[in-house]
């Protein structure tokens, strides 16, 4: 089974523009989610894919294996489709371009599944919520499975809401998705001719457009740490730890 890693950088965030350059340690952004992806041995190759000429030449310049992209698309999964159509694989994974520290077994814990469930068409991994901040958090996208942990919703509200019972673990996504080229083609052609589904425009929420058209999602449990970047202070939360890293040799920025 030919497996490619995606990450898709795009310049223009709304949020927090140029993010994937952003300096950590003196390396891009971008570079160190690739360096965790080079660990990963079920990728054939990694690939970042983007639409702006800033980043393309920085990963050109770093060794960073590079694919440019059209400007027009919607979401960073419309980007993953155009990869997969250009180089075809039995299995694309994408990796978001914004979570540096995300664990290489993490991103291994999305693929396994497929070696075993032939079925299997999309996964999506989920960790649990140690910070009560983040269960009121809008950035935070909160993940509700079915007992067979088939994606029910995801939402960026509290939910489920806790009326009867203050007893239950919330989880939030993990954004690291395996795709089956068909799913990547059903999204893009959707994308084409519908644009947003409903409820995905309305969360702003991906992988939505699914769960919303029948698809069944496989959420995988992780225990990852990882920080998602979406504004300048989760950025100087991760230089520092990746700081730390560097200064026991956990890590390196060679």
């Amino acid at each position: 089974m030919k497996i490619i890693g995606v990450i898709p950088a795009r310049y223009k965030s709304s949020r927090f523009p140029g993010k994937p350059l952003a300096d950590i340690c003196g390396k891009p952004m971008i570079w160190w989610v690739y360096q965790q992806c080079k660990k990963v041995d079920d990728f054939d190759t990694v690939y970042v894919a983007t639409d702006d000429d800033k980043i393309f030449e920085t990963c050109q310049s770093l060794g960073v294996e590079v694919v440019m992209t059209s400007d027009s698309h919607k979401t960073g999964t419309d980007r993953i489709g155009e990869v997969a159509r250009k180089i075809p694989a039995d299995l694309i994974v994408n990796i978001q371009g914004d979570e540096p520290l995300l664990e290489p077994s993490t991103i291994k814990a999305a693929i396994t599944p497929f070696y075993t469930n032939p079925d299997l068409q999309i996964s999506n991994l989920m960790t649990k919520i140690n910070d009560p901040i983040d269960v009121v958090n809008f950035t935070v996208p909160k993940v509700i499975t079915n007992k067979e942990g088939i994606g029910v919703y995801l939402t960026r509200a509290t939910a489920p809401y806790p009326k009867g019972s203050l007893d239950y673990a919330y989880y939030k996504q993990v954004c690291v998705y395996g795709f089956k080229p068909e799913a990547l083609q059903f999204y893009c052609d959707y994308g084409m001719k519908y644009g947003k589904a409903k409820v995905e425009a309305v969360e702003d929420i991906e992988i939505l457009r699914f769960i919303e058209n029948g698809y069944k999602v496989q959420y995988i449990e992780v225990d990852s740490e990882t920080v998602a970047v979406d504004t300048p202070n989760d950025l100087e939360k991760v230089r520092a730890i990746v700081a730390a890293k560097i200064e026991t040799g956990e890590i390196s920025n060679k």
